[in-house]
């Protein structure tokens, strides 16, 4: 093991959309484990676009990180070192760590990878964070019935494209926004989207959803915010569920939008719009797990990762979530197995 470990740090908070600037590569010493904790040679780690609200000096629901902090979220690390009887020298586990090749975790905080069930860059998506946000906020929040139609928009990223197979398998019509033609037949012929809708190439939204959602949508999952919502709005049927998971598409705004004042559209429909933060559930994380894994073990539950390459490229996996450059979960692969 080196003695030498890089890790990001903060380096500015972005005005707008961030940019290389925003981020440090620093080396530093490996660190030692205190009593209680796991040190880890970390071999991915997540990129979400929550972070991006990390680096606002606002407050939020996720702690915003002070300019010089170190860049944390999602990892999935083996451990190299252990002051804890839970686990030995060499088990897989993911926790949140720094954005680093080496972290410590504490020990009480992680749980076991088991790459029987599925490669460990998935327990960074279905198997984590965002695949347990899709189950508790379509089954939770949405409450989708058999023969609702579901909308999600973000329906190719992390989040998204779950809560549409979670829909298919609660007996639905599922409708998604993507932003390809590589996405959208993803979607369609790999997932089991109903529709798809391309919003790069699509002037129309409403026409749009007119033909893939004819008899209006009961569930709208939101993962994005901006036109596309206000388009769903104006389909919403009696009695229709909001989830509002994310907002990327106003994540890097300077200023709030002006937008059509869509609280009158809810009215004669009765539509309820939620917020959703996954942390809400966590008493629950261990069902949603265990439903998730036995749905990707049967094969009823799909799921690709976008991996790039090395720890020195993670601001451009983050940056590209802005642009689209993913396809479901994206994730960085610090370093390979030891063979």
């Amino acid at each position: 093991m080196t003695d030498t470990n890089r890790e990001w740090l903060l380096a500015e908070r972005p005005t707008g959309e961030p940019d290389q600037d925003s981020f440090e590569l620093r080396e530093t010493e490996v660190p030692d484990p205190d009593p209680g904790e796991l040190l880890v040679r970390v071999r991915y780690l997540s990129v979400d676009p929550y972070m991006r609200g990390r680096m606002r000096d606002a407050e939020s629901y996720a702690e915003p990180w002070d300019v010089g902090d170190a860049l944390k979220g999602g990892v999935v690390g083996e451990v190299v070192e252990t002051e804890s009887d839970a686990y030995d020298a060499g088990d897989l586990v993911t926790g949140e760590g720094r954005w680093a090749d080496y972290a410590t975790l504490d020990a009480d905080d992680v749980a076991p990878v088991d790459p029987a069930v599925a490669d460990p860059e998935a327990y960074l998506g279905v198997l984590g964070m965002p695949g347990r946000t899709a189950y508790f906020g379509l089954l939770d929040v949405g409450e989708p019935k058999p023969g609702d139609t579901v909308v999600v928009s973000g329906a190719a990223g992390a989040v998204g494209s779950v809560v549409g197979q979670i829909a298919k398998l609660n007996g639905c019509r599922v409708v998604g926004f993507a932003g390809s033609d590589e996405k959208t037949d993803w979607l369609t012929d790999d997932l089991g989207f109903d529709a798809a809708i391309n919003y790069k190439t699509t002037d129309d939204y409403r026409a749009a959803l007119d033909e893939a959602a004819p008899d209006g949508v009961d569930v709208y999952f939101d993962n994005v915010g901006g036109p596309i919502t206000d388009a769903v709005f104006t389909k919403l049927n009696l009695d229709a569920r909001v989830a509002v998971c994310g907002q990327i598409a106003h994540y890097n705004d300077e200023t709030v939008p002006t937008g059509p004042r869509k609280l009158p559209q809810l009215i004669s429909v009765r539509a309820r719009v939620q917020g959703l933060l996954v942390g809400d559930f966590a008493t629950r994380f261990g069902e949603a797990s265990e439903r998730l894994a036995g749905w990707v073990a049967s094969g009823d539950l799909e799921h690709r990762e976008t991996v790039v390459e090395g720890l020195e490229n993670a601001p451009d996996a983050f940056l590209g979530l802005f642009s689209g450059d993913n396809i479901g979960k994206q994730v960085v692969r610090v370093s390979a197995a030891e063979q």
